[in-house]
């Protein structure tokens, strides 16, 4: 049976660490502050924000929510993101996607300051990113590679399969791993929609790396014995036998690849704890570049 990656577990020794930092933040008189902007009322964002400012508040972090309803404008979207970017109470800036009219998404992320872009979505961050340059990192995949470096499993020379290539997880995580750095060295294939025989690639790959979105994209005949697996979907499934009506998913086929795996992520409580902590981190490293503390 594989290793379980405990994504809480890592979290909480990240957090204690940047909570000790907080702590001596202020006694220089600077208090890291989050701004968070959510735009209508799906459950679903409106927990992960929820979450997020849970753990400001137990790290230390000052936090100010604006909600604005589903029908807002572009113009008072934008509004509300000035503000952010003007205020020096405010050092990371978090905008809950998906927006519901998300033709407007790119305009908003490029309207953030990059100073202040701790999603490290801003085009000025990818880039800088990309060139292996100091910038924020998006923060799952920052938290995959945290995981994978606090549980000693090497990815210097490893053969990595990362399935899904969207901007938030499955590029930039490609990236980072191919780089020449501590967390990288990898060989990276990323999968997709259009990959044929992605079996053939997962089964070589001594990491898979799964964010494509839907439960059961990764079976047991998939992966190879002794595999590192990290599932890094949160699917609702329908359960009748669940009070809620719905259990909660991964993209992997957990039990069976759990079997065959040496270690894998949870879900929930593997990748999701570490996104929001990377959050937490690059609004401290924000605050600390802002101000010039030490």
């Amino acid at each position: 049976m594989a290793k379980i990656l405990d994504g809480k577990v890592i979290s909480a020794e990240i957090r204690a660490e940047l909570t000790a930092r907080v702590i001596g933040l202020r006694g220089q008189g600077v208090v890291p502050g989050l701004g968070v902007l959510l735009v209508g009322d799906d459950p679903a964002s409106r927990s992960y924000v929820t979450a997020k400012e849970r753990a400001c508040k137990e790290t230390g972090l000052y936090s100010r929510e604006v909600k604005l309803p589903a029908t807002a404008t572009r113009e008072e979207v934008l509004d509300v993101v000035q503000q952010f970017n003007s205020d020096n109470q405010i050092h990371g800036i978090l905008v809950q996607l998906p927006l519901p009219d998300s033709s407007m998404e790119e305009s908003v992320i490029e309207a953030i300051d990059p100073d202040k872009d701790v999603d490290g979505f801003h085009p000025m961050n990818v880039g800088r990113m990309m060139m292996g340059m100091p910038a924020f990192l998006p923060c799952t995949p920052h938290g995959i590679l945290q995981i994978l470096k606090h549980s000693g499993i090497e990815t210097s020379g490893a053969r990595v399969v990362v399935i899904g290539r969207s901007n938030i997880v499955g590029r930039p995580l490609s990236n980072l791993l191919s780089q020449k750095s501590e967390l990288g060295n990898a060989t990276v294939t990323m999968c997709h929609t259009r990959t044929k025989n992605m079996a053939e690639l997962t089964r070589q790959a001594d990491i898979v790396v799964v964010a494509s979105g839907w439960p059961n994209t990764l079976t047991a005949d998939m992966i190879k014995e002794g595999a590192v697996v990290v599932d890094v979907g949160m699917n609702r499934v329908k359960d009748d036998t669940k009070k809620r009506g719905y259990r909660l998913c991964g993209d992997v086929d957990f039990e069976p690849v759990a079997e065959k795996a040496s270690a894998i992520t949870p879900v929930p409580g593997g990748v999701g704890p570490m996104t929001i902590t990377m959050l937490l981190a690059n609004t401290v490293k924000s605050a600390v570049q802002h101000h010039g503390a030490e």
